[in-house]
């Protein structure tokens, strides 16, 4: 890898420290946006590239994360040193339950418990006056913390880029400790990880456990990006396209999951663009999927594949 590739994170959080306030209103939503999705993506990165445990329930911590930090603010607002900490472990909660039940499961079995369980925590919120119905609920006041306030476009920029900077460093962190080289263990042979006397169960549950507190963490944001949570945020489907993501970019790299979030979002928004592709807007699912199929047959290393390869040549 080149030193140049190897410091390419580096100089994009510069680039986006240097030209946040530059931004316009609908370019810095953009953006946030997509470094929240980067967030949640990386949150199931874990799971998925560094623990070889393929969840369909993920979107459940994503939303129990928004839906906490709207319902704890009430109508006068909340501060972020208690709002923060409390939707990530509300999600860390949940993920402790899954995970004790679901992890005794595996493979497909493990797929269908996680969905199982999301589809539970989903019903709970639309078909219960707690949620607010099919309707959600909305945020009367974003979180703050003395001048930080997040109401303040710019100061929710940097607030939601330090997060993914420190959600990116944590699990850099962990790929290099001893919880990082079981789990890759775990992920290549289990059974063999098992006869070398690793409590494989505790070190699953607890990649889980940390997906799920950082999936809450992507959750909050959402909610003080959005001002209104609805239970779709809970829905299969957002677990699927988080999925898809990590998958877009590269399974077992978090530049990968990075990655991925950007190229999805940004696909998205194009394809549903009247103004870019024209009529074909009205049919941007169709459009989406034929795209990622393509991505997928072409390319099956993901798009972080592609950077690898260019940068070989290159040298």
């Amino acid at each position: 890898m080149s030193r140049f590739s190897s410091s390419l994170p580096l100089l994009c959080v510069i680039a986006l420290a240097l030209g946040g306030p530059f931004l316009g209103p609908y370019l810095s939503d953009l953006v946030v946006k997509v470094m929240i999705l980067s967030i949640f993506a990386l949150s199931l990165e874990l799971l998925v590239g560094m623990t070889g445990l393929v969840s369909l329930g993920h979107a459940a911590f994503y939303g129990i994360g928004a839906y906490v930090t709207v319902l704890a603010s009430g109508s006068d607002g909340g501060s972020i040193a208690w709002l923060l900490p409390l939707a990530m472990l509300a999600a860390a909660g949940y993920a402790l339950v899954v995970g004790a039940l679901s992890l005794r499961t595996r493979g497909v079995y493990f797929i269908m418990v996680t969905l199982a369980f999301a589809q539970m925590a989903f019903f709970v919120i639309h078909d219960t006056p707690l949620g607010g119905g099919s309707d959600g609920i909305y945020m009367y006041v974003r979180p703050a913390l003395g001048p930080i306030d997040l109401e303040q476009r710019n100061t929710l920029f940097y607030v939601v880029l330090a997060a993914l900077v420190a959600t990116y460093g944590v699990l850099a962190l962990i790929r290099r400790s001893r919880l990082g080289a079981a789990l890759a263990g775990i992920r290549v042979n289990e059974q063999r990880m098992q006869a070398a006397g690793f409590p494989t169960f505790f070190y699953k549950l607890a990649a889980f456990v940390i997906a799920g507190a950082l999936a809450g963490l992507a959750g909050f944001l959402l909610a003080a990006r959005d001002g209104v949570v609805n239970p779709e945020l809970l829905a299969w489907h957002n677990s699927g396209e988080v999925l898809l993501m990590i998958i877009l970019g590269g399974l077992g790299r978090l530049r990968g999951a990075v990655l991925g979030a950007v190229a999805f979002t940004l696909l998205k928004e194009v394809l549903s663009s009247h103004g870019i592709v024209g009529p074909m807007a009205d049919h941007w699912q169709l459009t989406l999927g034929l795209v990622i199929i393509a991505f997928v047959a072409f390319l099956p290393k993901g798009l972080m594949g592609l950077v690898e390869r260019n940068a070989k040549g290159a040298a």
